[in-house]
């Protein structure tokens, strides 16, 4: 096999099928191992190119590869898709992944570090733990609302409902009551865990030089600013700024023919967590803006006197991942601009 130039390789949980050719596009190799055979496979084999796509477990199979001496290649999923051919097996995933490798102007995912992987894990697990307790919290609200108990938005007219439950009000049946108590103990138990993530999220954040230079940008805490050094590290695998704003899914969708070109809204692809926390913090630096139109820039203050708010949180959101793309490859300070 030492005359093989490449491997491509399609994984699953159990099953990994391997794809490879020579240097004349031969297939040298079209094998399916199990979970417990695959290192062993790689690990007779003298170091050569493999291509994995970039989906579930691939970082650490890179890794795990890369101890063996092998160049590893991460391709993401949406370039493989184009060279599958009909009727899809692992066989034709794997050589659709070879056929999308060897493609000019592909660019492949950088290797995760175990460190990095485990940071990200932070921030899923903060975020389902938030949408679990949201989604709890909703529905107390509802089950109360249906026999006409009714509080404000916000976190104020939840607690007040809360302890209404804890205090057994006259009001509330007592069949009702039996099925709130477990649920607001679910949720407080749900609070105190995303509490306890973003606690040391937090603590992550300042105890790293790099996350206490992005904290100094505007609309810029340490959830984001950390979230963002665990999504793309060092961020130099983008070329330039858009191309970092683009894979946040800020920049809008084009469509050309001829002479024609249209621009549409944000794409909305890559990163999705990423991207809601830029815009989250853009949309607490409009609304700062708006309160204290003094204390905005210029830029802002022009940009809201002639769009739609929805579209300047946008435009800020976007400017924000620019710059912080900037600051952090940069390694420079971040400089406000005077305001006047």
């Amino acid at each position: 096999m030492d005359e093989i130039s490449m491997f491509a390789v399609d994984t699953a949980k159990s099953v990994f099928q391997v794809h490879g050719e020579d240097a004349r596009r031969t297939m040298k190799v079209q094998k399916r191992l199990r979970r417990g055979q695959f290192l062993g496979f790689f690990a007779k084999i003298a170091p050569g190119v493999v291509v994995l796509e970039a989906c579930g477990s691939a970082h650490y199979w890179a890794r795990q590869l890369a101890e063996l001496g092998h160049e590893v290649r991460l391709i993401p999923p949406q370039h493989v898709k184009p060279f599958l051919k009909r009727n899809k097996n692992d066989m034709r995933d794997a050589e659709a992944i070879f056929e999308a490798s060897l493609r000019p102007g592909i660019h492949f995912v950088p290797i995760k570090s175990v460190e990095q992987q485990c940071d990200r894990a932070l921030h899923r697990g903060r975020d389902l733990l938030v949408r679990q307790r949201s989604q709890l919290g909703n529905a107390i609200r509802s089950m109360l609302s249906e026999v006409g108990i009714i509080a404000a938005p916000g976190v104020a007219g939840a607690g007040q409902l809360h302890a209404r439950i804890e205090a057994g009000d006259e009001a509330i049946p007592t069949r009702l009551l039996a099925v709130l108590v477990p649920m607001l103990a679910q949720w407080r138990g749900l609070h105190d865990a995303a509490q306890t993530l973003e606690d040391q999220i937090v603590a992550t954040a300042k105890a790293d030089p790099r996350v206490r230079r992005l904290m100094k940008i505007d609309n810029v805490g340490p959830i984001t600013a950390h979230a963002a050094i665990a999504a793309i590290g060092d961020g130099k695998q983008f070329r330039c700024v858009r191309d970092f704003a683009a894979w946040v899914g800020l920049t809008p969708t084009h469509h050309a023919s001829a002479d024609k070109i249209r621009l549409g809204r944000i794409s909305k692809a890559g990163d999705r967590s990423l991207r809601r926390l830029f815009v989250l913090g853009a949309s607490s630096g409009l609304r700062q803006a708006r309160v204290r139109p003094d204390k905005a820039s210029p830029w802002l203050t022009g940009l809201l006197a002639r769009r739609p708010v929805k579209v300047a949180v946008i435009a800020q959101a976007a400017k924000t991942a620019r710059i912080l793309w900037a600051v952090l490859t940069s390694g420079e300070e971040f400089r406000a601009t005077a305001r006047t």
